[in-house]
């Protein structure tokens, strides 16, 4: 790992230091190297520990748990969420690499779904099972539904399995007919087994709220995949309306944060700040623009997503390029852990506004990001990467693999900057 950030040291900062003083911008050398580090953290680190780790060989599945020194719990139930977003890492990295053990761990984690999570009664996929496959949270977060389309979808342009498309119209239809709040616009949290409305506020995610940013950001990423694969009018419409509705309901155009927490007719609950949503949404609203071809929409993207970088920079980041997790108006920094997703998320978020800008500033505070990830979040004993550091970079001990920590976040981080790197390079 020192070599490899030495490495990249001595490539990279050379040409910072001169485009920083005006003199000239990073070489096509420089930015071809950097995508090739990204892709050395992608190839050797991050994918071989998911293959290594997940599989349960016990249940055909996967583990539902494995602690920050890979050892595995075979009795924590497991979410559909960790699968889905198996199956969308390894559906796309066999996309770009056409290599048998991505493909294997695909068609694993696709049949996982298919098997253990698939509603076969009402549609739509459990939020947890046991660790045997039996179905244990049987409501329909639609936070979970929508990574099931992102995975159903990516399996679908990687292998053509057209059932796993169908899966995905399926879902769509059933988030449109049943979640659509079709009196004030947007999307609510959650719904019963059989998609019927819940009695009481949804909790699953922590907080008892009507509509939430983190699950309209993310159906809007879904969709937009979805689009790419099924030029469906209705879908077409449907994120037209969604991206519109992130960029006035859920984006404060005063303070370039998103909002959290909303009532059903958009009142907001609270004042908090995530950072890492922040710059998420900054380049999911700009790919979301370009899927649906619309130049109007990818200029306002485009300027809005630099805005909010920008209140990132000056508000979220750490002395030592991190991420903080969160913050208040009220308050100031709340959360000064630095967790592992928002640090992959701010990789993609800078690389995008040096795109859009030509701004070395961008390519700068995307090489001190990294910087951090590699002395403190990437796990050289087990691989992947550890849960976050508290504010001093002492590392968080939690599992490496649970409900909420899969593959997702910094997979595609490492493929995004791997594009995007290798774009700019030739571009230069």
């Amino acid at each position: 790992m020192k070599r490899l950030l030495t490495s990249l040291l001595l490539c990279v900062l050379p040409s910072l230091a001169l485009a920083n003083s005006g003199l000239a911008q990073p070489s096509a050398q420089a930015l071809l190297q950097m995508s090739h580090n990204f892709e050395e953290e992608l190839l050797n680190n991050i994918l071989p520990y998911w293959i290594k780790n997940a599989p349960n060989p016990a249940t055909g599945g996967f583990y539902g748990e494995v602690a920050a020194d890979g050892k595995a719990n075979p009795q924590a139930a497991r979410g559909a969420l960790m699968s889905s977003r198996l199956l969308w890492t390894y559906s796309a990295a066999y996309e770009g690499y056409r290599a048998e053990p991505l493909r294997k761990m695909a068609d694993m984690a696709y049949k996982d779904l298919e098997k253990n999570f698939w509603d076969r009664k009402h549609g739509g996929l459990y939020w947890s099972v046991t660790a045997t496959g039996s179905p244990e949270q049987k409501h329909k977060q639609i936070y979970g539904q929508v990574f099931g389309i992102y995975g159903y979808v990516e399996y679908f342009r990687a292998t053509g399995e057209k059932v796993a498309l169908e899966r995905a119209q399926e879902l769509f239809q059933l988030i449109e007919k049943h979640a659509f709040d079709k009196k004030n616009g947007g999307y609510i949290e959650a719904l019963n087994e059989d998609w019927s409305p819940l009695s009481t506020l949804s909790t699953t995610l922590g907080v008892k709220t009507v509509k939430s940013q983190n699950t309209h950001l993310h159906i809007m990423e879904a969709y937009a995949n979805l689009l790419r694969a099924w030029p469906d009018d209705t879908l077409r419409t449907q994120l037209t309306a969604l991206v519109n509705t992130m960029l006035t309901k859920v984006l404060n155009a005063k303070t370039n944060h998103l909002a959290l927490y909303m009532d059903a007719d958009w009142k907001v609950q609270g004042d908090e700040i995530s950072f890492g949503h922040d710059i998420e949404a900054s380049w999911l609203l700009v790919d979301a623009a370009q899927a649906l071809g619309d130049p109007a929409l990818l200029k306002r993207t485009r300027t809005l997503a630099i805005a909010m970088v920008d209140t990132v920079l000056a508000e979220g980041i750490d002395t030592d390029g991190a991420l903080y997790n969160e913050a208040s108006a009220s308050k100031g920094i709340t959360q000064s852990e630095k967790d592992w997703w928002p640090q992959a998320e701010a990789l993609v978020g800078l690389i995008n506004a040096y795109q859009i800008t030509g701004d070395d500033k961008y390519l700068f505070a995307t090489m001190r990001t990294w910087g951090f990830i590699q002395a403190h979040l990437i796990n050289s004993k087990t691989g992947e990467w550890h849960w976050g550091t508290d504010k001093h970079g002492k590392v968080i001990v939690k599992p490496t693999l649970s409900m909420w920590k899969s593959s997702y976040h910094n997979s595609r981080a490492m493929m995004q900057a791997i594009e995007r790197m290798g774009l700019l390079a030739a571009h230069r």
